[in-house]
């Protein structure tokens, strides 16, 4: 499929090319025998086979419009065959009729594109035709599309399924659209991306999203990050610039992700809570396990050389999913950073004490309130 191409949407199947125009206008307006709508689309299509851009034996061509019908009019008699009402040979004679009757400055190109079309090509582009009217707008749409995926995916989860959905396809369309010739959006695709995602919501799994995924150190949402705990962490253990990097994109990237699980309640009540007791349970046996064996005599560089041992079990090893099928390795790493955030963790084995004071209102350290 691709969007704006040969018409608003082409679709290819097979050998078959079905092309669509789209058209939405007010309440109550109604697409008559000389609607701009109808005649503009049909100068696009005339024009088109004059050219022999489309081939009729081999494309079907739909006018999807959100305006009424009107009994009689040539949109009516060119509704599909299951409407009842389909008579290709009275639609002809009525955009003839219409033709010749007239004399609209604004519709003169695309009676000369119909004319141009000769009786027996114009016969061919009219049974090519099926108008849609009626159609239903965005709200209607967005609620049937709810219920499609409602099919795939759990109910609660049916919204933050489609709205990835949506996003993927606003995202993809637009660079199709972007470059000329672009690569047009394949079924493939979609079913790929469509069941990733299926597979992503659900009981033992959560969406990670690509817009998180592209968060780095240098986003906006982490230009803060400087003056947070969890970096302090990292200096005080003298990790280098390029690694403390890594872990700001770690933080960012868990910290926008949980948001968004939070705010769209795809998590259980507590499950934050339990993975990150989970996470704590353990870095505390490895943490007091260090402890132990520096013992009370430590140099300060042997205690930055076993923190680093540590930090480098988080940064490599530490893998605990929230859920089994989420494996995105900065769910973990990140959080880790936000539970060193709050020092509900740390590497330095006196990370406590010596950033204690940095929670400290200002004036606390000299007695002043």
């Amino acid at each position: 499929m691709a969007i704006e191409a040969t018409d608003d949407v082409q679709a290819l199947i097979g050998s078959h090319t079905e092309l669509t125009q789209l058209k939405k206008r007010a309440e109550r307006v109604r697409l008559t025998d000389l609607s701009s709508d109808l005649w503009k689309t049909i100068r696009i299509w005339s024009q088109a086979v004059t050219d022999r851009r489309i081939d009729l034996a081999e494309t079907s061509l739909y006018l999807m419009t959100t305006a009424e019908l009107p009994d009689g009019s040539v949109g009516f008699f060119l509704q599909s065959k299951a409407s009842g009402h389909r008579d290709e040979q009275a639609a002809e004679a009525l955009l003839v009729q219409a033709r010749q009757s007239s004399q609209s400055n604004t519709l003169a190109k695309a009676f000369d594109a119909f004319d141009a079309l000769g009786e027996r090509r114009r016969a061919e582009l009219v049974s090519r035709i099926e108008v849609i009217g009626d159609a239903p707008g965005m709200d209607e749409i967005r609620d049937d599309l709810l219920g499609y995926a409602s099919l795939a995916v759990e109910r609660r989860f049916a919204t933050s399924f489609l709205q990835r959905l949506e996003g993927w396809f606003f995202e993809r369309a637009t660079a199709q659209m972007s470059s000329p010739g672009g690569e047009p959006v394949t079924g493939a695709e979609f079913d790929e991306l469509f069941t990733d995602l299926r597979n992503q919501i659900g009981e033992h799994n959560l969406p990670i999203d690509r817009d998180v995924v592209a968060l780095t150190a240098e986003s906006p949402a982490a230009a803060d990050a400087a003056d947070k705990v969890f970096v302090q962490q990292l200096r005080l253990i003298d990790v280098g610039a390029e690694r403390i990097g890594y872990a700001v994109r770690d933080w960012i990237r868990a910290f926008v992700q949980r948001s968004r699980w939070a705010n769209e309640n795809l998590l259980r009540a507590g499950e934050i809570g339990a993975y990150e007791r989970r996470l704590v349970e353990e870095w505390e046996s490895r943490f007091a396990e260090m402890r132990e064996e520096l013992g009370d005599e430590a140099t300060e560089e042997e205690m930055k050389r076993e923190a680093k041992v540590i930090y480098r079990w988080v940064d490599r090893e530490a893998r605990t999913r929230i859920r089994t099928g989420c494996e995105e390795v900065f769910v973990a790493k990140g959080s880790y950073h936000m539970l060193a955030d709050e020092l509900r963790v740390g590497w330095h084995p006196d990370f406590s004490a010596r950033l204690a004071a940095l929670l400290e209102p200002t004036g606390a350290a000299d007695g002043r309130a």
